[in-house]
């Protein structure tokens, strides 16, 4: 359900989640600035507004840090867009796959781009990998760390100490490019 808060003479759209599971209040910033608020299923809407309120501060800087960011991508693209992205997306996956794979050797399946809202990439337990379609408008070192992170999870289905050797086997600053790629990332959570 949609809902229409003023914080600091500016209106704030959000959508609402209550959920049976939820025991605490968070609000989720997307990279398309869609504020999501989930709520434990019996938190009445003052209460709800309060949390936002006492939020405030962080929601709009985190507002204005999503509308300044520009990682190439429109807030609403087109679906042509949307394929090209796709198809470059996907490219540029199997080629750094292949060359980072030199290093690794491990056995991946099969490779998927996805429209996804809060992921860069993941791996399933087959050995399936895949990655958001920005990757292909993300600076190279940054869609590299993506592709190499998620082909350790071939062999490594957690961040373990293990996991991060093997990371740092191909992107030695992988520590300096995750805090850059959270920086630029696809949403920030309160």
């Amino acid at each position: 359900m949609q809902y229409v808060i003023r914080l600091q003479e500016k209106e704030i759209r959000y959508a609402l989640r209550q959920s049976r599971r939820a025991r605490h209040m968070r609000i989720t910033i997307y990279h398309d600035s869609n504020v999501i608020v989930t709520a434990p299923h019996r938190a009445s809407q003052r209460l709800i507004e309060q949390f936002i309120t006492s939020k405030s501060s962080w929601i709009l800087d985190k507002l204005a840090y999503m509308e300044s960011l520009d990682i190439g991508t429109p807030k609403k693209i087109s679906k042509q867009d949307y394929l090209r992205y796709k198809t470059a997306a996907k490219l540029l996956a199997h080629d750094r796959l292949a060359h980072f794979n030199t290093i690794y050797a491990f056995p991946y399946r099969r490779i998927a781009i996805r429209n996804q809202k809060t992921r860069w990439g993941s791996c399933s337990k087959i050995g399936n990998l895949n990655f958001n379609y920005r990757i292909s408008l993300l600076p190279p070192h940054l869609s590299d760390y993506i592709i190499v992170h998620e082909l350790c999870h071939v062999a490594e289905l957690n961040h373990s100490r293990k996991f991060w050797d093997l990371v740092a086997k191909a992107i030695p600053r992988h520590a300096e490019l995750r805090k850059e790629l959270r920086k630029n990332g696809l949403m920030h959570t309160a």
